[in-house]
């Protein structure tokens, strides 16, 4: 049953109004360490977003980038940019979801994804406003339909290149991997999901700009270690 535009953003007021998230989520100093961070490690690493790109082009037909829409903030679609990790023929073949061992991953996707590199062009999501350094992770349309209407409250914040539930379900795909492939769909979007969101909406409620520098220190960390 389709939802009227009228009847969004009427829920997402009702919302907004009943919320207690930290004022650091919506600040302009957030915007201002978003801004900074990224345009900083967009200069200094592009030599090696080229060399990544050039990579991923020869090693397997198709474009270096993929966009996929998911949602973002207040409901608002957007494409969300990574590397290509996956063969560009069977890009839409099976689930959206990825599970380890996916054989539609490529060598070099598999390398790109243990070490987060495939995220990385999600920082000129960041410089265009769709998304922040810090927030819960963007999900497509059909996963977030399945949010009852307090998890929807996620809506309210931009999404983030990582998060609480980012730390927490790092190995995300090695967790599927242990469901049946019949059962995936329905395992993520009653019990992966709304635990992500649970995650993301508790650190929403007390988020601060040390809190968020926090998280990204973590997440350099688990991904070098």
């Amino acid at each position: 049953m389709k939802t009227s535009s009228g009847t969004i953003w009427n829920t997402l007021d009702a919302m907004q109004s009943s919320t207690t998230f930290s004022r650091w989520n919506h600040s302009t100093d957030k915007r201002l360490l978003d801004v900074v961070c990224a345009s900083v490690f967009l200069a200094l690493s592009s030599p090696l977003l080229l060399v990544v790109a050039i990579l991923v082009k020869c090693t397997s037909s198709g474009p270096a980038l993929y966009r996929h829409e998911r949602v973002g903030k207040d409901s608002r679609p957007f494409k969300v940019l990574k590397f290509r990790t996956m063969s560009s023929n069977r890009q839409v073949a099976g689930p959206n979801l990825t599970s380890s061992g996916d054989c539609r991953v490529t060598t070099i996707g598999k390398l790109l994804r243990r070490w987060k590199i495939d995220e990385l062009p999600q920082f000129l999501n960041i410089l265009s406003g769709e998304m922040s350094l810090v927030g819960p992770r963007p999900d497509a349309q059909q996963y977030v339909r399945q949010l009852s209407t307090n998890e929807k409250q996620i809506l309210l914040l931009l999404p983030g290149i990582t998060g609480a539930a980012s730390l927490a379900f790092r190995d995300e795909e090695t967790v599927l991997s242990r469901v049946a492939a019949e059962q995936l769909e329905e395992f993520y979007c009653t019990e992966l999901l709304p635990a992500k969101v649970r995650l993301d909406l508790d650190y929403a409620r007390q988020a601060s700009f040390v809190g968020d520098l926090a998280i990204l220190f973590r997440t350099v960390a688990a991904i070098i270690r």
